[in-house]
Order: structure tokens, then C-alpha cells, then sequence
């Protein structure tokens, strides 16, 4: 079968963890639509299993959490029951995603339902990940706490932070909250330290990841279609955040700083990852 050379592959992939849409990409690089989506799925699955292997016994101490609302196919209110026989994955999608406060490592996500059976599946994944008790932080959504109390027990310090809107005359704003006049800290489970009860650093996450990933990006049409595609591109950009970018207030990649890794990774070398991942293939076929 005839496959992209490692120097197209590169310039495929970095386009995409810069944010280009798949069209685009293929203007740029000259390379078929079909296959820039293969290569977005390849990519996408050995990024994914990467992180997967790697992120294990981190020394976190304050992890915040959040999800985002993005949609595949078409969204909840516009799925009809012809389009969800078609594609069942149809409608909303959340982005559930852990980031470490300090390395700004994004140490876990999920993608699914914002109901509390995606809750308990991410929180036991988190509670696996970490090496020691960690001060954790979410919004007020009602499904967390049962949901950390069934994956850490009492073995963590854990918060809520509940932001206060002001009511508006205008009505319910379409894309875009009503004014934030406070913040509610509320204590959960341990001792949490008020002075780090935030969230305010997994929330400037998800403006990153809307501004770097077409599929998140509002008022466009730079959707999926299949989930497949969808989560390709968010574990490709999560590797290319977590192990190829630089934080500038950081100066290393959030790889660098959690201590996953000790250099700066390029986009080659993910090629590399999946160019040996297809040779190990070919070996056990």
C-alpha cells in the first residue's frame, strides 16, 4: 500500500495541531482529503495511546477540572430520530479534561455525556493517574461529588467553585454568560486551602483548546461528523499541547515540567511513534 513519506506527514500533522481545517490542510500540503483523515486518525490513535501509557504516577498537588460543549453531526436539539438510526453518536459531545495547576499538564480527558456515569468514568481515571493526595477543584455541576467520593474516597482535598451571574434585562445571552459579580468556595471532602480553590486555569485551557481545534472553534462549520474523527483531532492536539508547545509562562512544554519527559518533542517525533507503531503491525501480521 502506498503511504505519505515521514517529511509529508509532518507538514499534515502540523498544520492540524496548528488549528488549520482539513480543506485547508489540503490545500496547503497537496495531500487527498481522505488521505489527511486517515493520517488524522492514525495520528490521533497512537497520540491518544502515548498519553495513555505515559501519564502515570504524576506528583500533581492541585488538579482542576472542567468540561466543554462542543457537537458531532449535528447538535442535541437538531438530531431527529432518521439522523440518530444513521449516527448514534449524533448530537452533543463534552469534553471533560484534567489539568494540572502548577505544570499545566492536561493529565487526563474524556470525551462523552455530561451526566454522572461519564463523571465516574473520568474520575476513576484521574484517581489512577496520580502518585499522591492532590487538592482538586471543579464547578458546582451536581454529578462530581459522587463521583470523586466513589474514585478517591476521603484521600483528597476537594472543592467546588460556584460563579455567581448577575441577572440581565436582556434575557438569556446566546453565546456568552451574564456578568460575573462573585464567586461561592465551597468545600467538599478533606481540608482544601481556600487560597487555591480555581478553576481559572482549566477554564483558560478550554479557550485553548476552542482557539487550536477547528472542531471546538464556535460559529463555524469545522464540525465532525463521526465521533471517530472527533477524537482523533482532540488527542492529537493534546499531545501536541501536552509535548510539542511551549508554555511561555513555563518556558518548557507541560511534558517538561510535570517530568513525563526531558526534551522538547517535535511534530517528527510523534511520526516516528506511529511509523514504528505501523512496523510493529506488519510484524504481528
Amino acid at each position: 500500500m502506498n503511504r505519505l513519506d515521514s517529511k509529508k506527514r509532518e507538514q499534515v500533522i502540523s498544520a492540524l495541531v496548528e488549528g488549520c481545517s482539513i480543506r485547508s490542510t489540503v490545500r496547503m500540503t497537496g495531500v487527498a482529503k481522505k488521505t489527511v483523515m486517515r493520517l488524522l486518525l492514525e495520528a490521533g490513535a497512537v497520540a491518544a495511546d502515548y498519553q495513555y501509557r505515559v501519564f502515570r504516577n504524576l506528583n500533581c498537588q492541585r488538579v482542576q477540572v472542567d468540561e466543554c460543549w462542543a457537537f458531532c453531526y449535528a447538535k442535541a436539539k437538531n438530531v431527529t430520530p432518521e439522523i440518530k438510526t444513521k449516527n448514534p453518536d449524533a448530537g452533543d459531545v463534552w469534553l471533560w479534561a484534567a489539568i494540572d495547576a502548577d505544570s499545566k499538564l492536561v493529565v487526563t480527558w474524556l470525551l462523552g455525556d455530561r451526566n454522572a456515569s461519564t463523571a465516574r468514568v473520568f474520575m476513576a481515571d484521574l484517581a489512577g493517574r496520580l502518585s499522591q493526595r492532590v487538592q482538586l477543584t471543579s464547578d458546582a455541576l451536581n454529578v462530581y461529588l459522587p463521583a470523586v467520593e466513589r474514585a478517591f474516597g476521603t484521600k483528597i482535598d476537594y472543592a467546588q467553585l460556584q460563579k455567581i451571574y448577575a441577572d440581565t434585562t436582556d434575557g438569556q445571552k446566546r453565546y456568552s454568560p451574564a456578568e460575573c459579580i462573585g464567586c461561592k468556595l465551597a468545600p467538599m471532602i478533606g481540608n482544601p486551602d481556600p487560597e487555591h480553590i480555581s478553576t481559572s486555569f482549566v477554564e483558560r485551557h478550554n479557550l485553548s483548546v476552542r482557539m487550536t481545534n477547528r472542531r471546538y472553534t464556535r460559529l463555524t462549520n469545522a464540525f465532525s461528523k463521526k465521533i471517530e474523527n472527533h477524537s482523533a483531532a482532540v488527542a492529537l492536539g493534546y499531545f501536541a499541547y501536552n509535548f510539542i508547545k511551549i508554555n511561555r509562562t513555563l518556558r518548557c512544554t507541560p511534558a517538561m515540567a510535570a517530568g513525563v519527559t526531558d526534551r522538547l518533542w517535535e511534530v517528527s517525533d510523534l511520526v516516528a511513534l506511529l511509523e514504528a507503531s505501523e512496523r510493529g503491525l506488519e510484524r504481528a501480521a
